[in-house]
């Protein structure tokens, strides 16, 4: 016979034993690993961590300083190919002319774009549009701006001939060279655009305003405004006296009141202020035009606040340049361009013409920027807030 199959008895369950007492339910540590490792670091490595790196990674100080000093250094590379390439000449003064132009702000726009995606990646942002360049509706705010730019610059051109400031005198192109030039100066303040708004208003504007407040705006516009009373004379200086005065009240008032979106502010005033401290160095300008430039720095972040990104200014701002220097062909900054379509003179006091600076350094600009202002604020601060990149990278 087969032996009979006995059933198999269920194994005995594992006896835990019992804690000894309370306290062994709490002998895992509670801090996550890399917590403990930075507690056994020396002193020293934690003050240069804390030094070096915030709740956001790397500091907006030392962001800012490596974001210069990389495109110094690529600026410094590019300068000297194009050089070699006898497409620039840095050592003479040449005619502004749309060829001559378009390299030279080459030299400062490929520079600008290495120096941020080298950032974007030691900050990890993952992609160069991190920095004001995300935002609804990009295409439509960027031709919006460039319809805006132009209307707002025939409209000052406008009031200073009617004014008997500003005369017109014989068109200077036909046939194909309209649209030639047209073209090649459309290239140049392009690159303008996207180089000055990509500096100023893209990579510092969104850098300071989530690291400044207001002590270190304080000493920034404190310090070039102390640089101009030491080394600069006339070009204009008071202009950047001005904004610097009307932005500290303000910024102050916010930091008292711990608002809200006041670095936003603080970081308008610094870098509008540095707008205007970079153009004392163009020849022929005066104290409305620098204030006039730093006047527009405020204006352009406003646009950013208001729109969710900076494409609005960087279209305002080519069209801007483009209808000044080619289309009416009137003074920038003290130059006339070769190859400009209309012609025209200012005449009378240079309070009202501008004079050689231009439309840009008649007092009227002032107004023509206020209706900007005024226009960005009723077509577009009516609407739902517009979050920008650096509130949804916060929230």
């Amino acid at each position: 016979m087969e032996p009979e199959l006995q059933p198999t008895l269920p194994e005995a369950p594992a006896v835990v034993p019992a804690p000894e007492s309370a306290l062994e339910i709490v002998r895992e540590p509670t801090l996550a690993p890399e917590a403990f490792a930075q507690l056994k670091e020396p002193w020293e490595t934690r003050a240069i961590r804390w030094t070096l790196f915030g709740g956001q990674g790397l500091r907006a100080g030392w962001s800012v300083l490596a974001f210069v000093l990389i495109s110094g250094l690529l600026a410094a590379a590019v300068g000297f190919v194009f050089i070699k390439l006898h497409l620039v000449d840095l050592g003479k003064k040449v005619e502004f002319t749309a060829s001559a132009a378009f390299f030279e702000e080459l030299t400062n726009f490929l520079p600008l774009l290495g120096a941020a995606s080298l950032m974007a990646l030691i900050e990890r942002r993952r992609s160069l549009l991190a920095y004001n360049l995300i935002g609804p509706r990009s295409v439509p705010h960027f031709l919006s701006g460039l319809a805006a730019g132009f209307v707002l610059l025939s409209a000052l051109v406008g009031a200073l001939a009617w004014g008997g400031w500003l005369h017109f005198g014989p068109v200077a192109l036909s046939g194909a060279q309209i649209y030639k030039f047209a073209l090649m100066w459309g290239a140049v303040f392009l690159l303008v655009g996207c180089f000055e708004e990509g500096f100023f208003r893209c990579y510092l504007l969104f850098t300071l305003t989530r690291g400044i407040n207001f002590w270190w705006a304080l000493g920034t516009v404190g310090a070039a405004c102390a640089w101009l009373v030491v080394r600069s004379k006339g070009n204009g200086v008071w202009g950047v006296y001005v904004i610097a005065l009307l932005g500290l009240l303000p910024c102050l008032w916010l930091h008292l009141k711990k608002a809200e979106g006041a670095g936003f502010w603080q970081a308008t005033w610094v870098t509008s202020t540095i707008f205007g401290f970079i153009h004392t160095t163009n020849d022929g300008e005066n104290w409305i035009g620098i204030f006039a430039a730093a006047l527009v720095g405020v204006v352009f972040c406003v646009s950013i606040r208001v729109t969710g990104s900076a494409w609005w200014a960087i279209g305002c701002h080519a069209s801007w340049d483009w209808a000044q220097t080619y289309f009416y062909g009137t003074a920038d900054s003290g130059m006339v361009a070769t190859g400009h379509y209309m012609t025209c003179a200012p005449t009378g006091n240079i309070f009202w013409s501008g004079g050689t600076d231009g439309p840009e350094g008649s007092v009227l600009v002032i107004g023509v920027l206020l209706l900007m202002l005024a226009a960005l604020l009723v077509l577009y601060g009516r609407r739902k807030p517009v979050l920008s990149t650096l509130d949804r990278a916060i929230g």
